[in-house]
């Protein structure tokens, strides 16, 4: 035997077959006790954690799929706002089409009722002017020739009277 200073690297046999019997025994009991349950429990873990990242990836794909979804949605909705814009302009520029065609025939209505009632205005004017033309046509005649005279000579005399006229300067003030 090999004798060392320090005891602790001194060589001894049968401490050496002991300790070596000693870490099989427990390398045998670990193996049958701990490393069984240990590596149960780490594959255990291991697919816990590879189920987790596929449904990580699962989840992620979900929300691209759903981004994607919304966004479609959200441009729809856009068109959908923009058409709809266009329609109420169209609409717009209809109806202040119409309210300005509206207007313009009531306006063109007015002025032809109004251009009616001018010249009606203007007609009866016109008589009562040949009326009264006629009455001093016959005032007139009375006194130069100093008789009353028939129906007959009246007429003509207005006839003549309202002939000789020019009531076409009145017509054309329209």
């Amino acid at each position: 035997m090999v004798v060392a200073a320090n005891p602790l690297i001194q060589v001894t046999p049968g401490l050496m077959i002991w300790t070596i019997v000693c870490f099989l025994v427990a390398l045998f009991v670990l193996r049958r006790f701990a490393f069984g349950p240990i590596q149960t429990l780490i594959d255990e873990r291991r697919e816990r954690i590879r189920r987790s990242l596929d449904e990580a990836d699962e989840a992620r794909e979900e929300a691209r799929n759903l981004l994607e979804e919304h966004r479609k949605l959200i441009g729809q909705a856009r068109n959908e706002a923009e058409e709809i814009l266009s329609e109420a302009r169209q609409v717009g520029k209809a109806m202040q089409q119409r309210v300005k065609d509206e207007t313009e025939a009531d306006r063109q209505r007015r002025r032809e009722e109004t251009k009616r009632q001018i010249e009606a205005e203007t007609r009866r004017a016109l008589e009562a002017i040949r009326a009264e033309v006629a009455e001093l046509s016959l005032f007139a005649a009375e006194k130069v020739t100093r008789k009353t005279l028939d129906d007959k000579d009246q007429r003509r005399l207005i006839d003549e009277a309202i002939g000789e006229l020019d009531f076409s300067v009145l017509e054309r003030n329209d």
